[in-house]
C-alpha cells in the first residue's frame, strides 16, 4: 500500500524551476503574436514568475537566458527576485543567434568564431557568481547541413576542447548542464544529438557536468523513461527541461500532448532516487498563442500532476508482480496509479500548504493580468522577433 502522508510530504518539496523566456513573446519561424501586458525587460519578467510561485507554491527559481536577459547589475536583479518571494536559477547560454555562429559555435572550424563562443560561456560562468546560480545550462544548435561541409570526428574534438574550458573555470557548487537535440537548426549532423554524445562528454569531463533531457527533443517513439533510467544509474542526470510534442520540437505546454509519457518518466525519477534537489525540473515552453501566466501556472500543476500519480505507484506490488513475471498484473499497478484522479490530493496539499486549492482560479482573481496589461504600456516587449 502508498503512504498516502509520504506522498503528500514529498509533493510539499517538489521545485519546479520557470523560464523567463516563456513570459516573453515567442511564435513559430513564420510569426510571433505580441500579447498585451508582456514584460519588457527581466525584471518584469521576474515579477510574473513570482505570481506563478505565489499561487502554485513550487514554483521558486527562474532560469535567465543570456544575452535576452542581461542586466548591467546581476546582484540587484538577484535582490529584486528575492524579495518578491523567488530566486535566480540556471544561467541559459546563447550562441546560436549571431551571424558568425552560421556554421556553429564552439565546433566552428575558424578558431576566432570558437573563442567568441567559449567567452560567451565564460561570462555566463560569471553572471553565476553574481547571481549565486548553480547550474549553467548549455544546448548547441551547431551541426552541418550536407555530407562533407565540415569534419565529424574534428567537430566534436571542438566541442570537448570548448567544454573543458568552461568546465575547468567552474567554481564550488556549480556545474555544468549539457543539453541535446538530434536535429534542427542543422539537418545532416547535430554536434550533440542525443544523450550518449552528451554523456559521453560529461563522463570525460567530470563530476561537475551532467545531461539535460528536454522532453521535446527525441525523434518520434524514443523510449524517453528508458533513458531517464539510465542516466540515473550512472549519476548523470542533471535536470530536464519539461514540454510537449507532437511532431518535432513543438515546445508546447509539458503533458499536453502525451500525459502518460510524462508520467512514466516521472515514474522513472522517483524510482531512480531522483526526486531530489539535484535533479533540476525546468518548463523550456514557448506560449505562442495562449496567455503566458496562467500556461505556465498550468504547466507547473501538470508536472505535479504527473509526480503525485508516480508516487503512488504501489511499487511493492510491483515489484511482486514484476518477480512472479505477471505482465498484466504489473502492468495493472501502473496503469492503477496513472487512471488515478489527483486532483483532489494535490488540492489538499495546496491547502495544508497555505494556499489556494486551486491556482488557476486563484490568478484570475487576483486581478494581475488586468494590472500588468493596464501598466505596462510602451516600451519594447520581451521576445526573439519573427
Amino acid at each position: 500500500m502508498t503512504d498516502v502522508a509520504a506522498v503528500k510530504a514529498a509533493l510539499k518539496t517538489q521545485a519546479i524551476e520557470t523560464p523567463s523566456w516563456a513570459y516573453g513573446n515567442s511564435g513559430t519561424r513564420f510569426k510571433v503574436f505580441a500579447q498585451a501586458g508582456v514584460p519588457r525587460d527581466p525584471y518584469e519578467k521576474l515579477a510574473d514568475a513570482a505570481k506563478v510561485h505565489e499561487f502554485t507554491g513550487v514554483a521558486p527559481t527562474v532560469a535567465l537566458h543570456i544575452p535576452w536577459d542581461k542586466v548591467e547589475d546581476y546582484a540587484a536583479l538577484a535582490k529584486f527576485a528575492e524579495e518578491r518571494g523567488v530566486r535566480l536559477g540556471a544561467i541559459n547560454s546563447n550562441t546560436f543567434q549571431d551571424d558568425d555562429y552560421k556554421l556553429g559555435s564552439v565546433c566552428h572550424p575558424d578558431a576566432a568564431v570558437r573563442r567568441k563562443a567559449v567567452d560567451h560561456l565564460l561570462e555566463c560562468v560569471d553572471i553565476m557568481d553574481a547571481t549565486g546560480s548553480k547550474d549553467l545550462k548549455l544546448w548547441f544548435a551547431d551541426g552541418t547541413n550536407y555530407p562533407g561541409q565540415d569534419d565529424l570526428r574534428a567537430r566534436q574534438d571542438r566541442l570537448a576542447e570548448g567544454l573543458a574550458k568552461v568546465y575547468e573555470r567552474l567554481g564550488d557548487g556549480q556545474r555544468m548542464l549539457l543539453e541535446y537535440k538530434f536535429f534542427e537548426p542543422a539537418f545532416y549532423s547535430t554536434d550533440v544529438p542525443d544523450w550518449g554524445t552528451a554523456y559521453a562528454h560529461c563522463l570525460q569531463l567530470g563530476p561537475k557536468a551532467q545531461v539535460v533531457v528536454d522532453t521535446g527533443h527525441h525523434a518520434p517513439g524514443t523510449n524517453i523513461e528508458f533513458i531517464v533510467a539510465t542516466l540515473l544509474r550512472e549519476g548523470k542526470l542533471g535536470g530536464f527541461d519539461f514540454n510537449s510534442r507532437f511532431y518535432a520540437d513543438d515546445d508546447l505546454m509539458v503533458g499536453a500532448a502525451d500525459p502518460f509519457q510524462l508520467f512514466r518518466i516521472m515514474y522513472e525519477v522517483v524510482r531512480g532516487g531522483g526526486f531530489t534537489p539535484e535533479v533540476a525540473f525546468m518548463l523550456d515552453q514557448c506560449h505562442n498563442i495562449e496567455a503566458k501566466i496562467p500556461a505556465i501556472i498550468r504547466s507547473v500543476m501538470n508536472v505535479q500532476e504527473a509526480t503525485a500519480k508516480a508516487l503512488l505507484v504501489d511499487r511493492d506490488a510491483l515489484g511482486a508482480a514484476q518477480a512472479s513475471g505477471d505482465v498484466l498484473g504489473a502492468n495493472g499497478v501502473v496503469m492503477d496509479a496513472f487512471n488515478t484522479d489527483v486532483r483532489p490530493l494535490l488540492r489538499e496539499v495546496r491547502e495544508e500548504m497555505g494556499l489556494a486549492p486551486e491556482p488557476l482560479a486563484a490568478y484570475a482573481s487576483s486581478g494581475w493580468g488586468e494590472r500588468i496589461v493596464a501598466e505596462r504600456v510602451g516600451g519594447e516587449q520581451a521576445g526573439w522577433g519573427a
